[in-house]
C-alpha cells in the first residue's frame, strides 16, 4: 500500500512514525521548503496525546523535552486581583506538561527516515491515485491522508465543510529573554501560564522553553472584519503596541507594561473552527487527521487530537494491512466520536471565555464547588 501524507504537522508526522514503527512505509509531502522555513508557534499542553507518543515509541524522549513547570497557572482579573495561583511541585507527575511545538515537531521529524519527508511539495489536487503538486510534479498513492491543517485542500475530497469565524481575534506579541531584559515582569508571569480575563478581552501570557514569553491579546464577540476597524496599524510595530495599550487602558498598569515590553513581532490571527460533529462518508482512498478533520477553538485539545489521530490511524492500518477500507472506516468511527466530544468541550470553553463574567466562571471551572 502506497500511503501519501499531505502536511508535516503533528498529526501527519505521528502517523508516519507509527507506520514506520510497524514496518509500513509512508511519504510526507510538505509545502514548506525546509523544516526551519517558518516558526512553529508556542507551547502545547500535551495530556491525552501522550498515548500517541507511547504508541510511537517516543514517550521517554518527549519527557526529556517537556516542561513540568509549564503546568503552573495564575488567573487574574483586569484590576489586578489574583484569583488563583497553582505552582507545580518539582516531583509532580507530567500529567499535562507544556512543550514547545517546534521541539515536539523536531522530535517527530528526527524519528523518521531521512527520505520520509519531501519538502517543497505544495499540494494542488488529487484523483485516481495521482497526487499533483503546484510545480507540476506528481506522485502516486493508494491512500491519501490530508494532514494539511485548518485550511486543508485535501478536505474538499470528502466534504464541502469550511471553517467559519468564531467571533474571536488574537494579536500575538512577545518578550524575548524576559528573565534578563525584564526580570520584574518575568517574576509576575511565573513559569507557566498567566491569564487575565475580562469583559470581551483577555491576556494570555505563556513562558516558552527558549526564555521568550508569548502573549496573546484576545478580543471576543468580534465581527469577521474586526481587524480592519480596530485601528491597530500592523505595519508599524511601535504604533501597534501603542494602540494595543489604548485598548487595554482600563486594565491594571502591570498588564499594559507587558504589552509595552514586547518586541516588534506583532501577528494578527482571526480564529475559525469547523462544525462540531463533522463527519463524511468513508472512502478507502482518502481520509483526514488533525485540524483538517476537526478544527476547533484553541483551548488545549487540538494538538492532542492530532497526535491521537495520527497514532490511531497508523495502528488501524497496521492491524488491517490487506484491507485499507476497513482500516480507514475503523479509524474514522473512533475519531468522529472522540473529536466530537473534544470539539463540544472546546466550544463550551470558548463560550466561557466570551462571557462577561469569564474570570469568575474560569475560577469555578478550576475550583468546582
Amino acid at each position: 500500500m502506497t500511503i501519501a501524507i499531505v502536511g508535516a504537522g503533528l498529526g501527519g508526522l505521528t502517523l508516519a512514525r507509527v507506520l514506520h514503527v510497524n514496518g509500513i512505509d509512508a511519504v510526507v509531502y510538505e509545502r514548506e521548503p525546509s523544516r526551519d522555513a517558518r516558526g512553529q508557534g508556542g507551547m502545547l499542553d500535551i495530556h491525552s496525546g501522550q498515548r500517541a507518543l507511547r504508541e510511537a515509541g517516543l514517550i521517554d524522549r518527549f519527557y526529556a523535552i517537556a516542561r513540568g513547570e509549564g503546568q503552573d497557572m495564575r488567573l487574574l482579573e483586569p484590576d489586578g486581583t489574583l484569583l488563583l495561583q497553582e505552582d507545580t511541585p518539582e516531583d509532580a507527575p507530567l500529567l499535562r506538561p507544556e512543550v514547545d511545538r517546534a521541539d515536539l515537531r523536531d522530535l517527530l521529524l528526527d524519528s523518521l527516515p531521512d527520505d520520509a519527508v519531501r519538502w517543497g511539495h505544495a499540494y494542488e489536487s488529487a484523483d485516481d491515485g495521482v497526487l499533483r503538486f503546484a510545480d507540476g510534479r506528481t506522485a502516486t498513492y493508494d491512500l491519501l491522508v490530508g494532514a494539511d491543517g485548518a485550511n486543508s485542500r485535501v478536505r474538499a475530497l470528502l466534504t464541502d465543510a469550511r471553517p467559519a469565524h468564531i467571533g474571536q481575534h488574537v494579536v500575538e506579541i512577545g518578550i524575548p529573554d524576559i528573565d534578563r531584559t525584564h526580570p520584574d515582569l518575568a517574576a509576575m508571569v511565573g513559569r507557566g501560564n498567566y491569564w487575565v480575563l475580562g469583559d470581551g478581552r483577555s491576556l494570555a501570557a505563556q513562558r516558552n522553553g527558549d526564555g521568550r514569553v508569548r502573549i496573546g491579546l484576545n478580543f471576543y464577540n468580534t465581527d469577521e472584519d474586526w481587524f480592519a476597524t480596530s485601528g491597530i496599524p500592523f505595519d508599524d510595530p511601535a504604533a501597534a503596541r501603542a494602540r494595543l495599550i489604548e485598548l487595554f487602558a482600563d486594565w491594571d498598569t502591570r498588564f499594559t507594561a507587558l504589552i509595552a515590553a514586547c518586541d516588534d513581532t506583532v501577528q494578527p490571527r482571526s480564529l475559525t473552527s469547523l462544525p462540531v460533529g463533522l463527519t463524511w462518508p468513508s472512502r478507502p482512498d482518502v481520509t483526514l487527521v488533525g485540524d483538517a478533520a476537526h478544527l476547533m477553538p484553541p483551548v488545549g485539545e487540538g494538538a492532542n487530537m492530532a497526535l491521537l489521530d495520527g497514532a490511531l490511524l497508523g495502528l488501524a492500518l497496521a492491524a488491517h494491512p490487506d484491507d485499507r477500507a476497513a482500516a480507514v472506516a475503523e479509524y474514522e468511527r473512533e475519531m468522529f466520536e472522540r473529536t466530537s466530544a473534544a470539539a463540544r468541550m472546546s466550544a463550551d470553553m470558548q463560550e466561557l471565555l466570551m462571557s462577561p463574567d469569564a474570570a469568575a466562571r474560569m475560577l469555578t471551572f478550576f475550583q468546582p464547588g
